[in-house]
C-alpha cells in the first residue's frame, strides 16, 4: 500500500483513520526513511479509539521519530465525529488541516440508517451504509487538491444500489488510479473471516479521470502479482447510471462486450427481474412442511437443480408450500414458466450466477407459486414468460462468459435484482431461439452452452 503513493516532496500531511498499532504509518514512514519519498517534512495525524491500542500506536509511530523532520498527533477521537466538525466549519472543534496523503484500513460494519453517524455524515452531502466507505468518503473530502489516498476495504461498494450515492461521491470528486483485487476471500485474511472479496484502492483528489492501472494476486504474498492497465471506460461503463466499478482481470475484452448480439437490456426484451416476495420468517403462521388442499408451492433455492425444478421435496428442511389467503395472496405469482437465479451461490457452485428454469407441468393445475427470498426471477409484469425464453434465458446465464463478467464488479456472494437489471443480453428472439435450441439438447454441458452462446450474431 505504501509502494502504491507516487513520490512526493515537500511536506506530507498524512492522515490514518482507525490507526490501530500504526502498522500502515509504519509503513509509510519505513518508505520515507530509506529515501523512497523526497518529504523535507511528514506530519502524521492518526485516530484511533481504542486506549489500550495507542499505547503500541505511540510506541510504532516515535521509532521513526529520530529526526526533528517528523511530527505526529495521535488522537483518541471518533473520526467521524472530527472530520464532520472539521468540515462544517463547527467554531469548537480543532480543524483538521488538508491532507496531502492518507493510508487507511477503515473499520467494517454496518451504519443504521438511524444512527447519528449517518446523521452526521448527511451533514457534510455524504450518504453511506457502512464505517469503511465513510472513513474513505471523508478522507477525500479532507484532502487536498492532487492529494493521494490509499485504502484497503471490502469489494462490495463496486455495485448495488446502497453504495450508489457513495460511489457518485468519490466520482465526483477523485480519480482511481489504481485497483489491487486479492482474488482469494479466505486467504489474505483468514483471521478475520471476511465473506467478500478485498481491494486496495488508490485514488488522488482533484485530478482528472485517466486510464487505470489494476493488479491482482491470489492472496496477501503477492506472489502472483499480474498488472495491467485500462481504459476507464471499462472500469465504469459510459452512460452507466449506477456508476458500477468493473475490475478486469485481463487486458483481453470477454466474448460478451466483443459481441454486437449482446446489448439489449431487460426493458428491451420486456422482461423484468425482482427478488422472492416471501420473506419466510414473516409469514411463519402460513407456512407448511407439504401441500395440502389450502397451500400453494413455495420454492426455494434447494428446489433446483441445474435447469431442472424438482418438487415437493420429501425431506426437505424448508417447507414446500404456503397458505393461500388475505395475508399471502399479494406476495404470490401465477403459475407459469419462469427463469429463477439463486441470490446466494453456495462454496460448492463453480459459478457465482445459477439459473433454473420453473416449468409449471411440476405444480399440477395449481394456479399460483411463492418464490422465497433467495431467488430472483424473471417475468413479465408480475407473470409467467413463453417457456422457450426461459429456457433461452436461464442458458445465457448460465454461460462461462456471463458468470467471468459479473465477477469484474461483483466480490462477494450475493446475486441482487439490481445486477442483473444492469447486464446486457441477447435479443428477445435470440434468447428464445436459444431456449428453443436447448430444449432439443439431451444434455447441456458447459462447454455446448459456451460454444452455442458464444456463436450468437
Amino acid at each position: 500500500m505504501a509502494a502504491l503513493f507516487p513520490d512526493g516532496n515537500g511536506c506530507c500531511r498524512l492522515l490514518d483513520a482507525g490507526a490501530g498499532i500504526g502498522s500502515l504509518s509504519a509503513a509509510f514512514l519505513a518508505r520515507w526513511r530509506s529515501g523512497r519519498f523526497q518529504f523535507q517534512q511528514v506530519d502524521v495525524e492518526a485516530f484511533e479509539l481504542d486506549h489500550e491500542l495507542i499505547r503500541h500506536l505511540s510506541g510504532t509511530l516515535a521509532s521513526y521519530n529520530h529526526k526533528s523532520d517528523l511530527f505526529v498527533n495521535i488522537r483518541e477521537a471518533d473520526f467521524i465525529q472530527a472530520a464532520v466538525d472539521s468540515l462544517s466549519g463547527n467554531l469548537f472543534s480543532l480543524p483538521l488541516k488538508g491532507y496531502t496523503h492518507a493510508i487507511l484500513n477503515p473499520p467494517y460494519k454496518k451504519i443504521n440508517s438511524h444512527s447519528a453517524h449517518r446523521y452526521l455524515l448527511r451533514q457534510v452531502g455524504i450518504e453511506t451504509v457502512n464505517l469503511y466507505s465513510a472513513f474513505v468518503a471523508l478522507a477525500v473530502a479532507l484532502a487536498v487538491p492532487g492529494g493521494h489516498i490509499v485504502a484497503i476495504i471490502p469489494r462490495s461498494f463496486c455495485n448495488g444500489p446502497y453504495y450508489r450515492p457513495f460511489r457518485e461521491f468519490i466520482a465526483g470528486r477523485a480519480a482511481i488510479r489504481h485497483l489491487h483485487l486479492f482474488e482469494s476471500r479466505n486467504k489474505a485474511f483468514k483471521d478475520d473471516e471476511v465473506l467478500q472479496e478485498n481491494i486496495i484502492i488508490r485514488l488522488e483528489c482533484g485530478a482528472v479521470q485517466g486510464a487505470v492501472t489494476v493488479s491482482t494476486s491470489t492472496d496477501d504474498t503477492f506472489s502472483d502479482l499480474v498488472m495491467h492497465e485500462h481504459p476507464f471506460d471499462r472500469i465504469v461503463f459510459p452512460g452507466d447510471s449506477e456508476h458500477f466499478i468493473h475490475i478486469p482481470t485481463s487486458p483481453e475484452q470477454s466474448p460478451l462486450e466483443l459481441s454486437p448480439a449482446i446489448r439489449y437490456t431487460l426493458d428491451d426484451i420486456g422482461l423484468r427481474v425482482s427478488t422472492g416476495p416471501v420473506v419466510d420468517f414473516r409469514l411463519k403462521t402460513h407456512l407448511r412442511d407439504m401441500p395440502d388442499g389450502d397451500t400453494v408451492p413455495l420454492l426455494y433455492p434447494c428446489h433446483f437443480s441445474e435447469y431442472a425444478t424438482m418438487w415437493p421435496l420429501i425431506d426437505s428442511k424448508k417447507p414446500n408450500a404456503v397458505e393461500r389467503n388475505a395475508d399471502t395472496e399479494k406476495w404470490l405469482y401465477p403459475n407459469g414458466f419462469y427463469c429463477v437465479v439463486r441470490r446466494f451461490s453456495s462454496k460448492e457452485e463453480k459459478r457465482r450466477i445459477v439459473a433454473s428454469v420453473v416449468d409449471p407441468k411440476t405444480f399440477g393445475d395449481v394456479p399460483v407459486l411463492g418464490f422465497e427470498n433467495h431467488l430472483n426471477l424473471f417475468h413479465e409484469n408480475k407473470n409467467g414468460i413463453p417457456e422457450p425464453l426461459a429456457w433461452g434465458m436461464a442458458v445465457f446465464l448460465n454461460t462461462t462468459a456471463v458468470d467471468e463478467r459479473f465477477r469484474r464488479f461483483n466480490g462477494h456472494t450475493q446475486v441482487n435484482a439490481t445486477d442483473l437489471r444492469m447486464m446486457s443480453y441477447p435479443s428477445r428472439e435470440a434468447l428464445i431461439g436459444l431456449g428453443e435450441w436447448a430444449m432439443q439438447q439431451e444434455k447441456l454441458s458447459q462447454s455446448v452452452i459456451d460454444e452455442k452462446v458464444g456463436s450468437l450474431t
